[in-house]
C-alpha cells in the first residue's frame, strides 16, 4: 500500500469535544473520522483493523461449531412485542416506514435469531445448534462520549446457542469462555482481560462480562489476585468469597476496565415468546434453552488504542495492525528511490504486508507520523544507509535501532514477525 495514493491524512489537532484517548488518536492518525457524536467512519487503515479483529473472532467462532449468518438491522415492533421489549428496551431506535408500520433499528438480534432457528428446528435430533453474526449494532446511547467505547452505531460479534436441556447449555457456554480467552490472546489482551460476574438480570443469577483493565474504563471490577476472576461493581455486596479459588473478598484489588465482551445463559425466556419447542426422545415437547454470546469487534479496537499507545502514539498488536511494516524513503537521491521501490516490491510479493510511506515529505513528519500510525516494524531506507548497504529497522515499542543488510533483511523480517 502506497501512503502517497491513501486520501487520508494524519492530522495535529482534532475538535476539543473529542475527550475520549482512544478516538483522538484514531482520528489524528486517520484511522476514522467522526461524523456525529458516537458514529464513525471506518477510514481505509481503521478499516483494515477492524476487519482483522473481525476474522479473528470469525475464526474462533467457527472453531466451536459456530454458522455465520447476517440478520437484517431493521427490524419490525410485533417481534419485540412478542417478548415485551418494544416499550422496555429503552435504547431502541424506532422509527415509521411509509406504510405507517413501526420498526426498530437492530440493538440485539434474539428477537429475530429465535423465530428464525424455529423454522428449522423440530426434534431433540436438530439440537444443539449455534449460529453468529457480525454485524452493525444501533443503540440509542445516553453518553455517546467515550469514541469507540460507547457508540450509537457499533460493530458486534453475537452468537446465539440453542440447546436440548440446560447441562448441554451449560457445557456450551464454558466451551465459549474458552474461545474467548483464544480471541483476547490472539488480539493481545488476554493478560490484561478477567471473565467477570455480574448480574444476571431476568435470565439467571449471574452472566460474565470479559473486562479488560485499563485507566480509561468506564467500569469498576474487583480482581481476586489469586485466581484472577472478578466481581463488577453491581454485585461485590452480595460476595463473601470467591467462586474459584474462595479467597476472601477483602483481599480483592479494585482496577478500572473497559467491557470487552459479554455472555449470558437466557434459558427459555425467548423461546417461550415465541413458542420454541422440540420434541424428545419420548416424543414429549420441551422448550429450547438458548444462549447469547456478545463481543465488541469495534469496541475492541477502541480498547487496544487505550491500552497500547504512548505520547508519540498508537502501538499495534502484530496481529491486527492494518499493515505489519511501515518502509520509509528519506532523502531524495534517484538511487535511494529505486532501491526502496525494488524492496517494496520483493516485501509484497514476498507476503509482507507493507505500507510505503513514498510521500514528498520531510524526514521529520515520516517519521512523526509512522509513530503515530503505530506500525509493529518501521524500516527507514536513506542516503545514509545506502552507503552501507543497510537498512534501519525498529521495533514501535522499543527504542533500539538495528541496522540490517538491505540482503538479509527479508529473512530478518520473515524470523521477526513470524515469533
Amino acid at each position: 500500500m502506497r501512503q502517497k495514493f491513501l486520501f487520508t491524512k494524519t492530522r495535529k489537532e482534532i475538535g476539543a469535544e473529542e475527550k475520549s484517548l482512544n478516538a483522538s488518536l484514531l482520528i489524528k492518525a486517520g484511522f476514522i473520522d467522526k461524523l456525529a457524536a458516537g458514529v464513525y467512519i471506518y477510514l481505509p487503515l481503521g478499516l483494515r483493523v477492524l476487519r482483522k479483529i473481525e476474522d479473528i473472532i470469525r475464526e474462533e467462532m467457527n472453531r466451536i461449531g459456530g454458522q455465520e449468518i447476517l440478520m437484517p438491522a431493521m427490524t419490525p415492533k410485533e417481534i419485540w412485542q412478542k417478548t415485551d421489549r418494544w416499550d422496555a428496551f429503552d435504547a431502541l431506535f424506532k422509527f415509521k416506514g411509509y406504510d405507517e408500520k413501526e420498526y426498530a433499528l437492530g440493538a440485539t438480534h434474539e428477537e429475530v435469531v429465535t423465530p428464525l432457528l424455529k423454522k428449522f428446528v423440530f426434534s431433540y435430533r436438530d439440537l444443539p445448534k449455534y449460529v453468529y453474526q457480525i454485524q452493525t449494532k444501533f443503540r440509542n446511547e445516553q453518553r455517546a462520549k467515550a469514541g469507540l467505547l460507547r457508540g450509537r452505531e457499533f460493530s458486534m460479534k453475537d452468537l446465539y446457542s440453542f440447546h436440548a436441556d440446560e447441562k448441554d447449555l451449560e457445557n456450551y457456554y464454558e466451551m465459549v469462555q474458552a474461545a474467548y480467552f483464544k480471541i483476547f490472546a490472539r488480539l493481545g489482551l488476554d493478560k490484561l482481560t478477567h471473565l467477570t460476574f455480574a448480574s444476571g438480570g431476568a435470565f439467571a443469577k449471574y452472566s460474565h462480562e470479559f473486562q479488560t483493565l485499563s485507566e480509561n474504563g468506564e467500569d469498576l471490577i474487583y480482581i481476586c489476585p489469586k485466581c484472577r476472576l472478578a466481581y463488577n461493581k453491581e454485585i461485590i455486596n452480595e460476595i463473601e468469597k470467591c467462586h474459584g479459588c474462595k479467597l476472601g473478598k477483602s483481599e480483592f484489588k479494585e482496577a478500572k476496565a473497559i467491557e470487552t465482551g459479554n455472555i449470558f445463559k437466557l434459558g427459555t425466556r425467548f423461546s417461550s415468546s415465541f413458542e420454541f419447542k422440540y420434541v424428545d426422545e419420548r416424543g414429549k415437547e420441551k422448550d429450547v434453552f438458548m444462549g447469547c454470546y456478545g463481543i465488541g469487534s469495534s469496541r475492541i479496537m477502541g480498547s487496544i488504542v487505550e491500552v497500547y499507545n504512548d505520547k508519540k502514539g498508537i502501538l499495534w498488536p502484530k496481529t491486527i495492525a492494518p499493515c505489519q511494516i511501515h518502509l520509509l524513503s528519506i532523502g531524495e537521491n534517484k538511487a535511494l528511490a529505486k532501491k526502496t521501490e525494488l524492496l517494496y516490491n520483493e516485501l509484497i510479493k514476498k507476503g509482507f504486508e507493507v505500507l510505503y510511506d513514498d510521500r514528498d515529505e520531510s524526514a521529520g513528519i515520516k517519521l512523526n507520523d509512522a509513530d503515530l500510525l503505530g506500525l509493529p516494524l518501521r524500516l527507514v531506507l536513506s542516503e545514509k544507509t545506502l552507503k552501507n548497504n543497510s537498512i534501519e529497522l525498529k521495533s514501535r515499542n522499543l527504542d533500539r535501532i538495528e541496522l540490517i543488510k538491505i540482503d538479509k533483511i527479508v529473512k530478518y523480517l520473515e524470523d521477526s514477525l513470524n515469533k
